[in-house]
């Protein structure tokens, strides 16, 4: 006799909570043992940004020996820098254009702390001080954007902006944990896209969406600078277990990012870059159709040759110009063209 439904849904709720449970109880053993050998919490750094007198600062507390600043750390690999232990609960204080705030670490190590800083903050990168208990204070960029309507870009990272091959996972494991900034290869005129996208708009904001996890925000950000990117920050995502999900939800957590970039930032309009590959096509399709003032046009990476029957390189969904082709070469005089019939 088949299972009821709600039988499974049932075990499955049950075997998530105690593989969460396990998963904390061993991290607290860990703790408690590293603690007794002098380990204290520790600062990972990660950008954030400011806009119109509010400010959002991001960073992860994990454990380390007392003479280790895990974020001085370079030349790691991947998988090396997830190797760390989580501290929840502890006050990090946050010193940032003369204004002062504390946010707490959560049950994954993060602080994510939105707070008022004056108006009339010059545009461009910034740096704020973190501080925890026993240790130095941890510089952390913050880029300060325009308050004023503008267009920026929020892009995506794998097989946007390099390349990892998501449609084959080995693979893509591979170049994602063996890997360091350095050797990490870069998709075709990509970084010039972006640029030409934000052309003119003095001050703007490019934001960095990942599914990768929060650890690797630093590789990310190095590999960024090394390869002509405009800066602008890292927004990573969690990869443990939590009381409801096995695993993180890579489209829930772009939907997510697209929503809070639209609550922080609601006077920029929005170039959204990222692949075929995977959510992007219906994630920004989504987000287009509900906010299509907040979006100037969608361009999205052929990750495979395009198919009889596939989408067309010009398109557009709600009025937004959708442009595809299959590196940022053949995307360029898309845009371009699709951004200079674009009123936003």
């Amino acid at each position: 006799m088949p299972t009821p439904p709600r039988v499974l849904r049932r075990l499955g709720s049950v075997s998530l909570s105690v593989a969460n449970r396990a998963e904390t109880g061993l991290r607290d053993r860990l703790s408690a043992r590293a603690r007794k050998q002098g380990w204290s919490p520790a600062l990972l750094p990660f950008s954030g940004y400011a806009s119109a007198g509010t400010a959002r600062v991001l960073a992860r507390v994990v454990l380390a020996p007392a003479a280790v600043e895990p974020s001085a750390r370079r030349g790691l690999r991947a998988w090396h820098r997830l190797l760390t232990l989580e501290s929840p609960g502890v006050p990090v204080r946050i010193e940032f254009a003369g204004a002062s705030a504390t946010g707490t670490s959560d049950g994954a190590g993060i602080v994510d702390a939105r707070f008022a800083v004056p108006d009339g903050l010059e545009p461009g990168p910034a740096e704020a001080l973190l501080h925890v208990a026993g240790r130095a204070p941890v510089p952390v960029t913050v880029h300060v954007v325009t308050s004023e309507p503008a267009r920026g870009v929020v892009c995506d990272v794998d097989d946007t902006v390099w390349v990892t091959g998501i449609s084959h996972p080995a693979r893509a494991a591979w170049r994602t944990f063996s890997t360091t900034s350095a050797t990490r290869r870069s998709v075709p005129g990509m970084a010039e896209l972006l640029r030409e996208a934000i052309a003119g708009q003095d001050g703007t904001a490019v934001v960095y969406v990942s599914n990768g996890p929060w650890n690797l925000a630093g590789v990310v950000s190095r590999f960024l600078a090394r390869r002509g990117f405009p800066t602008g920050p890292v927004l990573m995502t969690d990869w443990g277990t939590s009381p409801r999900r096995w695993f993180r939800d890579g489209e829930e957590h772009k939907r997510d990012c697209l929503a809070r970039l639209r609550e922080d930032l609601p006077h920029l309009s929005w170039v959204l870059v990222g692949d075929d590959g995977e959510h992007d096509p219906r994630l920004y399709s989504d987000f287009a159709r509900r906010h299509p003032d907040a979006v100037a046009a969608i361009a999205l990476r052929r990750v495979a040759p395009a198919r009889p029957g596939a989408a067309p390189d010009v398109d557009d969904v709600a009025g937004v110009p959708v442009v595809r082709g299959v590196d940022g070469d053949a995307l360029r005089p898309l845009l371009q063209q699709a951004l200079g019939h674009s009123r936003r």
